[in-house]
């Protein structure tokens, strides 16, 4: 498991993800954040450690999903399978996820928190992947909020996954002579 760090003057993360069976040991001080980052972890068959500090929530928050996304990014291997999506009920709540790990940044979500829309763009960012929430239905923020993590989880499990088809890209292949790759 390799641990990757950020410090700054704001904030002290350190986070090593490696695939498992998704136990995890996850301390920010934020306990929100902190159920989040278990369940993200187990639902995508990680195992993790994650400890973070910092002077003001949204800086935890921003910079674990920065860091997050940075490890996230270094299990992504060429053979993985690359796609996935996910819809999760919880209660009120159902929200689907859609991810592809294939190296462009993207991020379509509008979760009813601020904080956790904003570390879902962070991670984003540092994953560079592409990612996808669509709230479908809910009213709590809570509910709606740790489905979104528990799908993003599930997506990466199944988009971190090797697939024995080889590389889910175009990219650097040949173009035959009648146009075909």
């Amino acid at each position: 498991m390799k641990t990757i760090t950020r410090k700054t003057r704001e904030t002290s993360v350190a986070i090593g993800l490696a695939i498992g069976d998704g136990a995890t040991v996850v301390q920010t001080g934020v306990l929100f954040l902190d159920h989040m980052l278990a369940t993200l972890t187990r639902y995508a068959g990680l195992n993790g450690s994650i400890e973070a500090e910092a002077d003001l929530k949204h800086h935890l928050i921003e910079d674990v999903g920065i860091v997050y996304g940075s490890a996230v990014a270094s299990l992504a291997s060429p053979g993985a399978a690359r796609f996935a999506e996910r819809t999760i009920p919880m209660d009120d709540a159902l929200v689907q996820v859609v991810v592809d790990l294939g190296g462009r940044p993207y991020y379509s979500g509008d979760l009813p928190s601020d904080l956790y829309d904003h570390w879902m763009r962070s991670f984003t960012d540092n994953a560079r992947c592409t990612l996808h929430i669509r709230v479908l239905r809910g009213r709590d923020r809570h509910h709606i909020v740790e489905a979104a993590f528990k799908a993003l989880g599930l997506a990466l499990r199944s988009a971190l996954r090797e697939d024995t088809g080889g590389p889910l890209s175009m990219k650097g292949v040949p173009i035959l002579k009648d146009g075909s790759c």
